[in-house]
């Protein structure tokens, strides 16, 4: 049996952050990760492309709360104690400099995960933070005031303890065994399947600003659209299916999708087609693409509307100008199941908002429990805020452990 003064169950960036924050703090605690796996880390390795998405240029905590379809009003008062400036600022004081791309994304300079590793790796050596790898907790029991956590060889007593083990239904069963609610974790981020003509042949096609509705429902998003191999993707598919993540997973990911293209409302968009029918008379409708559309999408649309390949703007009748209109604006899509990012995998659920102290990540349940990152039912959309609240819960929850 080895006793410790906190333990911390997750090697990934919440638990290393709070291992950090919390020798920082108390350098006296005798601190130890168990990480299950035969190495740390693994998700920010593999964030952001093997460039790792830390953060996201958002200073303002009402703004920033909105990326979060599950925890907006949970975490605003802690955005306020430690946010994207707290980030940058921790970061830097340990030699890592950030840098903002034109998205709002921030990643190291060096471009590269390791950077990011590399700092936690020479912190936890440098506040003598134990880590211990393949080590499974099979169950947590807490007995005289102190946590009992069994491993598949070990057994650790502890009188603190913070869980940082992400989406993790194995844990997630521990957790009940101690009254933790769990809400059941649903795909969050994933980009749809979709076979359709119009698609089919242009994979790597991207429109720029599109408007996208599930239809019959008040999902709506906005951006960037990336047609696929299999679908389409991109910031304004992945903000969707986060913001949807119950909605869709009810639906069974079979739904259809109305996507308009050029940001325009379709009666203004055939008053448009009209004019132009008129200015480019001569024009052949097929190659003199408008609203700054790819042409390989301009072209697919056009065909879809039933306009030959020869036809020119000024042979083109009213239902093929009604045609054009509707596929720009409103053109329906039929999803037919979901494709995840299995390495980067993002799950609605975990451990109820309700059952958590918002002000120190504790449990509401169990004095010397706390939590942070996605263990609890918090997921944000795509660009570095799930990493957001992993520092900050795990800052937060340092702050009161260290005591």
């Amino acid at each position: 049996m080895k006793q410790k003064d906190v333990l911390i169950i997750g090697g990934g960036a919440a638990g290393f952050f709070a291992a950090i924050n919390i020798a920082v703090q108390n350098p006296k605690l005798k601190i130890t990760i168990l990480e299950k796996a035969k190495e740390g880390l693994q998700k920010v390795k593999i964030s952001g492309g093997g460039r790792c998405n830390v953060t996201h240029a958002e200073f303002i905590p009402q703004d920033l709360v909105l990326n979060y379809p599950r925890g907006e009003k949970e975490l605003l008062g802690p955005f306020h104690q430690f946010m994207t400036g707290d980030t940058i600022a921790w970061f830097e004081e340990r030699g890592v400099a950030l840098k903002i791309e034109e998205d709002g994304r921030m990643f190291p300079e060096s471009n590269t995960s390791q950077t990011i590793i590399d700092c936690f790796l020479n912190e936890t050596k440098k506040h003598q933070i134990e880590v211990l790898y393949s080590q499974t907790v099979k169950s947590i029991l807490k007995e005289e005031g102190l946590w009992n956590i069994k491993t598949q060889d070990e057994v650790f007593i502890a009188p603190k303890i913070l869980v940082a083990t992400g989406s993790s239904p194995k844990m997630w069963k521990v957790l009940e065994t101690l009254n933790h609610s769990v809400i059941p974790p649903v795909p969050s981020l994933f980009t749809f399947n979709i076979k359709d003509d119009r698609i089919k042949d242009i994979p790597g096609v991207v429109a720029q600003n599109v408007e996208i509705q599930v239809v019959g429902t008040e999902l709506f998003s906005e951006g960037p659209l990336l047609i696929t191999h299999v679908g389409m993707s991109a910031p304004s598919i992945l903000k969707l299916s986060a913001f949807g993540a119950l909605q869709l997973a009810k639906l069974d990911y079979k739904f259809t999708i109305a996507v308009n293209f050029i940001k325009m409302d379709y009666q203004d968009c055939l008053a448009t087609l009209k004019d132009l029918k008129l200015s480019l008379a001569k024009k052949t409708v097929l190659k003199a693409p408008q609203f700054d559309l790819p042409k390989r999408l301009w072209k697919q649309l056009v065909l879809a509307s039933v306009i030959q390949d020869d036809n020119r703007w000024a042979d083109l009748n009213k239902n093929q100008l009604e045609a054009l209109a509707a596929q720009l604006t409103k053109a329906h899509f039929k999803v037919d199941g979901k494709s995840t990012f299995k390495d980067e995998f993002v799950t609605a659920g975990g451990i109820d908002l309700k059952e958590i102290n918002f002000k120190t990540f504790e449990s509401k349940l169990h004095a010397n429990l706390y939590f942070a990152g996605e263990v609890i039912n918090v997921d944000a959309i795509t660009g570095g805020f799930n990493f957001q609240n992993a520092w900050t819960g795990a800052f937060i929850a340092s702050q009161y452990i260290s005591k």
